[in-house]
């Protein structure tokens, strides 16, 4: 006989088990054959490069915080027209509109003794004029009659906003 037993009668033919010379034995009777069926395989995932680490800043702006002065009302009251006239002149090299309506100006506070703190922000962290806006904005305050010293930190919260700037600076540009 050969590989395949021709001669297999069908299930149903006989209900009473044939005993054959190879049933006498102690062999354990075969195993049905397993059925054939393919093992699922999932599709292969696209392999997404990982994004490249960004590029450090060549000229990040400096960052000097200094602590809070104690504002004088009136010392402000008189300094802070003149203070902000002053930094109406000083402009973003990149955007024709002064920095004071830009809205990059965050805060002026005066003390009694003419000291001046400014907290400014920029249009972005890699802003060009990094270096150059915040001793701009400190010699333009210094400059003040009235004012005896200036400082400028530069702050990144609340981060600048288009919202920030006023209605004269977004005509400027168009936006209005």
């Amino acid at each position: 006989m050969g590989i395949f037993n021709l001669r297999t009668p069908p299930e149903h033919a006989d209900p009473k088990p044939s005993v054959s010379p190879a049933a006498t034995t102690s062999e354990p009777p075969p195993e049905p054959a397993a059925e054939m069926t393919p093992q699922r395989v999932d599709p292969p995932r696209a392999i997404m490069p990982s994004p490249p680490p960004p590029d450090p800043d060549p000229d990040p702006a400096p960052v000097t915080t200094h602590d809070p002065i104690e504002s004088d009302p009136l010392k402000t009251l008189e300094l802070k027209p003149r203070l902000i006239e002053a930094l109406s002149t000083v402009y973003d090299p990149e955007i024709p509109v002064n920095i004071y309506e830009l809205g990059l100006i965050y805060d002026i506070d005066v003390n009694a003794d003419g000291l001046v703190g400014i907290r400014m922000t920029l249009t972005s962290p890699a802003c060009p004029a990094a270096q150059s806006l915040p001793g701009e904005v400190k010699a333009k305050a210094k400059g003040v009659s009235g004012v005896s010293d200036a400082w400028v930190d530069v702050v990144w919260e609340p981060t600048w906003e288009m919202s920030k700037m006023t209605d004269a600076a977004k005509l400027q540009l168009g936006l209005l």
